[in-house]
């Protein structure tokens, strides 16, 4: 991995206007490179310049201001003061000289450089090794994942300008003129969200990553509320989308947490998954969705009956990611009878211990 350190500081600034450019904000090529020249000519010492500068350059109305604010605060969040404590002081915000002055700007850069680089090295560290601090700045960083779905082709076509010769059309187009010629009607199959499944372990093994598969999770449902359904498994199948479609992380987890009956507990995935199966397998909510299952593979249960109930599993489903959170570290390897069960019906395995890996899965999902 490539320290954030080694970047220039224009490659830092740019990727900050990349990073508010992903909550909605419409920036484009001229306004970042605008904000890259507005901060060349500040002191970079004091946050509340490269704030402002951005703020002025990357925002195009009132509605941008919010998450422009929430970003700022989330990428250069140490001892600063906060976007809200910048935005009440704009009274008290002196006016910078556009002179090239580079009296202390090495130190100014390093600064700057070390602000960012706490987000980047947060991005790969394991969620279960961070301090009250760093979770903290994480949970800010759920709430700006861009979510995809995956989609399918619907089966109906519209009437469009553009697109192919709808011949049916086009026939009784002419029949209504008596058969005489007349334009090509065309029409065009739009692309429909194909429905997505959570699968997450909340067993004893799990706890350390739960919270962060959850906070997961709730960004994908509050994405698409009316295309997700999220279950936890332990002992027991639960299912906890509606918890989860609580706009505040804070508050749905907490909801989740009470509807939870078998929070660390044990691990029975084949029973779970029978269960899953008799109930959700054979409605269309499962047929041809994608499901995503986030465990460790610890099974009490019979290996066997998991390797048939997953195996069921994948005939009805579109694709089967499995995320565990060991995948990608150093020294895994699948050697436990629940993994090694279930890996020939899973399409794609994948890790799931850092914000790094849970972009991955999102990615993965989104073109499954």
């Amino acid at each position: 991995m490539t320290s954030a350190a080694e970047h220039s500081t224009e490659e830092i600034l740019l990727a900050f206007a990349a990073a508010v450019r992903a909550t909605g904000v419409k920036v484009t090529a001229d306004r970042a490179r605008s904000f890259v020249d507005a901060v060349g000519r500040l002191s970079l010492a004091k946050p509340a310049g490269v704030f402002w500068a951005g703020r002025a350059t990357l925002c195009a109305s009132p509605e941008d201001l919010p998450a422009y604010g929430r970003v700022f605060e989330a990428w250069f969040a140490l001892d600063e003061p906060s976007a809200a404590r910048l935005e009440a002081s704009a009274g008290r915000v002196s006016a910078a000289a556009l002179d090239n002055d580079d009296g202390g700007a090495g130190g100014a850069k390093d600064r700057l450089r070390a602000l960012a680089s706490r987000r980047e090295r947060l991005r790969h560290r394991d969620v279960a090794t961070l301090d009250d601090a760093e979770r903290e700045l994480l949970h800010r960083m759920f709430e700006e994942l861009p979510v995809r779905l995956p989609s399918r082709q619907s089966r109906r076509r519209r009437a469009e300008r553009h697109g192919e010769v709808d011949r049916v059309r086009t026939l009784r187009s002419q029949l209504r003129r008596g058969g005489e010629p007349g334009p090509l009607r065309r029409a065009r199959a739009p692309r429909k969200p194909r429905r997505v499944l959570w699968l997450i372990d909340v067993s004893g093994s799990m706890a350390p990553y739960a919270d962060s598969l959850l906070r997961l999770a709730h960004r994908v449902v509050n994405a698409a509320p009316h295309h997700v359904e999220v279950f936890t498994v332990g002992t027991r199948l639960t299912r906890v989308t509606g918890a989860l479609r609580v706009p505040d992380a804070d508050n749905a987890l907490a909801l989740a947490g009470r509807t939870v009956p078998d929070w660390s507990g044990g691990t029975r995935l084949g029973e779970v998954l029978r269960a899953f199966n008799d109930r959700w397998g054979q409605r269309v909510a499962t047929r041809g969705a994608v499901v995503v299952i986030a465990s460790d593979g610890w099974e009490r249960g019979n290996p066997a009956q998991l390797g048939r109930q997953m195996e069921r599993l994948h005939h009805v489903a579109r694709r089967v990611i499995w995320a565990n959170p060991h995948r990608g570290k150093s020294g895994y390897e699948p050697v436990q009878q629940g993994i090694r069960a279930v890996l020939p019906h899973v399409d794609v395995f994948i890790g799931g211990h850092s914000m790094r890996s849970f972009e991955e899965l999102l990615d993965v999902m989104a073109n499954a």
